[in-house]
């Protein structure tokens, strides 16, 4: 099934969501990570909509959102956002599934909503991913070096393979697909602000850094979180930590993949995810 691309206004900006399936099934939102777009889900999305219902936001300055002209690219002001569209969709009761700042944004989020939230299934994050973890300190550096554009889509597709030596066809593509377009100068140009979003994220978040712990320890709905094998952002100690912490929560290593999951090894997090979905929703 493909996806329904909508519209609508979040914290006064326009702001764009896709959806999949019958919206009378049981809601799951996915979302993506610091660099990413709703579209990274299609491929699952479109599966898991023979049974639930499918709403990824493209949050403030990705995808077909608007740019934030002040830049407030932080955790608390992507929460807020997702706060009114949920209540502007009037979902009383939905999963979350989440990648790296998805993930981050589920924590949060479950643990401020608890009777709203079934379940969280979150990918590749926990306490400390973003801030004490040689994954951090890798993607601070990508950010600050990150080229305004590029001059060919050959040139773009390197810049990725290099981030991503690993990167399969699909993933590539699909980058390729969602985050530059050509601009009127016949360069390549992002469609994310990222110039935007690397100097919040290289400035940390003015609120202070989010007590992910807390979250974790608050929450009051099942977890799933999802390492991959060969992640640098987070650490097998952090998972262990976590489990021991909060009864709720469960955590498995998916095989052969790295920070990016969903990418890597497509075929273990499809049933990990329709598994868990399953089983909270009966």
């Amino acid at each position: 099934m493909t996806a329904t691309g909508r519209y609508t206004q979040l914290g006064g900006l326009r702001a764009r969501y896709l959806t999949w399936g019958d919206p009378a099934r049981p809601a799951v939102l996915m979302l993506h990570g610091l660099r990413s777009y709703a579209g990274t889900w299609a491929p699952f999305a479109g599966e898991l909509s023979a049974r639930y219902r499918i709403v990824a936001p493209d949050f403030r300055g990705r995808g077909g959102s608007a740019w934030d002209p002040v830049r407030d690219y932080y955790i608390r002001t992507y929460v807020a956002d997702l706060e009114e569209l949920v209540a502007q969709l009037g979902l009383a009761r939905f999963a979350i599934v989440g990648h790296s700042m998805g993930g981050a944004i589920g924590y949060v989020y479950a643990a401020a909503h608890p009777d709203q939230v079934t379940g969280l299934l979150a990918e590749d994050i926990g306490p400390g991913s973003s801030t004490s973890t040689p994954g951090a300190e890798r993607v601070l550096r990508e950010m600050a070096s990150a080229p305004a554009g590029f001059d060919t889509l050959d040139t773009a597709a390197d810049y990725w393979r290099q981030l991503r030596p690993g990167i399969s066809d699909a993933a590539l593509a699909s980058r390729m697909d969602h985050t530059i377009r050509r601009g009127t100068d016949g360069r390549w140009h992002w469609t994310l602000d990222m110039a935007g979003i690397a100097q919040a994220r290289l400035s940390g978040d003015p609120a202070g850094q989010l007590d992910l712990w807390a979250c974790v320890d608050a929450l009051r709905c099942p977890a799933l979180v999802l390492r991959g094998e060969h992640t640098d952002f987070l650490p097998v100690a952090t998972c262990e930590q976590m489990a021991a912490r909060q009864p709720l929560l469960e955590w498995a290593e998916v095989p052969g993949a790295g920070h990016y999951a969903h990418d890597d090894n497509p075929e273990f997090f499809m049933a990990a995810v329709r598994e868990f979905l399953d089983r909270i929703e009966g």
